[in-house]
């Protein structure tokens, strides 16, 4: 038995301690994983033919590796946090541009509009089109559009979907019949009398008021002001092979804007194509609206007038609202408009050998030569993990597995102080032998 050997592990228990106590205290660091420190035995051995592996001299911390499980999703409700449900890890641009990554989510905006870390490390993401579809396969800080409202779109296509009521009389109504008696034959007669069968009085049938069958919505010009639109509809004709309707954009137009044929039926015969309609805009700075009206889920049955869907896809000028991180990684801004628009999609990157990765603190990672480079995706793809929103992934840390490692690292340290007084007794009866 010699110091050294109970030095050695003193040494070891205390970096233990250390390794447990990091982990102790980062108990609810977000994406923080634990560490694990691994020992290795030391042995002391001779040089030549018949060397033999001689005893123990101690130990020695062979490596402090990291621990890479998940840990449980803790919902926030916070629109801009994010956690990584399986593998991959945020990518960062660090202040001095560099790459670091991570698995903390706690997202946050700048007076840029950038998404930053805590840290004011750029978030790294795909750009994409407003309908979320990825424009470029090249990351970039992600930044959304916090400064400027969205301009205006104007009213290009309407989109309808409703029933005309099949029992319902033309439009035109009709006059009313008089009564006729019932004539009896009498052939004797000069000239002679043919029979004539009584027929019934019929009412006069009223016009129908245009505004029986209309409907409204409100559409936008080029610089958002909102316009409103009427279209009523008249029966026109009746016959055995079907019907047809003509469609007004006014309560007093003399002339249709387009009409409708039905079979027998009650199926859209005509238009095939969606007709356009000229829209008077308030202003006159701005031209008219030229807006094509998709009619073709248009029916006529037997049932009540009824509108279904009336959408049009113009829309004013928006605020920004708020912003949402979808589990596909999908920025959503939301608008005072009551417009929803994408701004962008966080990208997540992998390693070959994560255990190779370098911590520098803050809750990121470095690449190194051992780690490999970075595969990037987007979430929820291939190996790369779903991203839950408004949720965090809290620190994968067993608090009660390292308050039971503490207590053996003391025991350990304990012991090893043991042996260096015990070799210390020795030394001193060694010593004192006269």
């Amino acid at each position: 038995m010699s110091f050294q050997t109970g030095l050695s592990g003193l040494s070891t228990a205390s970096r233990n301690l250390d390794v447990i106590g990091n982990n102790i205290a980062n108990a609810n660091t977000i994406g923080m994983k634990s560490s694990r420190a691994e020992f290795a035995d030391l042995v002391a051995s001779s040089l030549g033919s018949g060397a033999t592996g001689g005893a123990g001299i101690g130990v020695t911390l062979a490596n402090v590796s990291q621990q890479f499980s998940q840990g449980n999703i803790n919902i926030t409700g916070n629109n801009l946090d994010a956690a990584i449900n399986g593998g991959g890890f945020f990518e960062l641009k660090m202040p001095d541009g560099t790459a670091a990554y991570t698995r903390d989510g706690q997202f946050k905006l700048d007076k840029l509009g950038n998404i930053v870390t805590n840290s004011g490390a750029n978030v790294m993401g795909y750009p994409t089109d407003i309908k979320g579809v990825p424009t470029s396969t090249t990351i970039q800080a992600l930044q959304l559009p916090t400064n400027a409202p969205i301009a205006a779109k104007q009213t290009t296509t309407i989109t309808t979907e409703f029933n005309l009521d099949a029992r319902a009389p033309l439009a035109a109504g009709s006059p009313a019949v008089a009564a006729v008696a019932a004539v009896a034959a009498d052939l004797t007669a000069v000239p002679p009398v043919v029979a004539v069968a009584a027929v019934a009085a019929v009412a006069a049938v009223p016009a129908t008021p245009r505004t029986t069958y209309g409907t409204s919505m409100t559409a936008f010009d080029s610089q958002g002001t909102p316009v409103p639109v009427s279209l009523y509809f008249e029966h026109t004709s009746s016959t055995a092979a079907g019907d047809v309707w003509s469609a007004f954009d006014s309560s007093t137009a003399t002339t249709p804007a387009f009409t409708m044929t039905f079979d027998a039926n009650g199926k859209l015969t005509s238009p095939t194509t969606s007709p356009t309609l000229s829209i008077n805009t308030p202003s006159v700075v701005t031209p008219n609206i030229s807006a094509t009206l998709d009619v073709s889920k248009v029916t006529q049955f037997g049932a009540a007038f009824a509108v279904s869907n009336l959408t049009q896809d113009g829309y004013a000028p928006g605020e920004l609202t708020s912003l949402k991180i979808g589990n596909d990684g999908i920025i959503t801004a939301s608008y005072s408009n009551g417009q929803t628009q994408s701004a962008g999609q966080v990208a997540l990157a992998d390693f070959r050998n994560v255990q190779g990765l370098t911590p520098t603190g803050g809750g990121n990672w470095v690449e190194t030569f051992a780690s490999g480079q970075p595969v990037q995706g987007s979430p929820g793809v291939g190996k790369f993990g779903a991203l839950t929103a408004g949720a965090l992934e809290e620190s994968n840390v067993d608090l009660t597995a390292e308050l039971v490692n503490m207590m053996t690292a003391q025991r350990a340290y304990q012991a090893n102080a043991q042996t260096i007084k015990t070799q210390d007794q020795v030394m001193t009866t060694l010593v004192n032998l006269r």
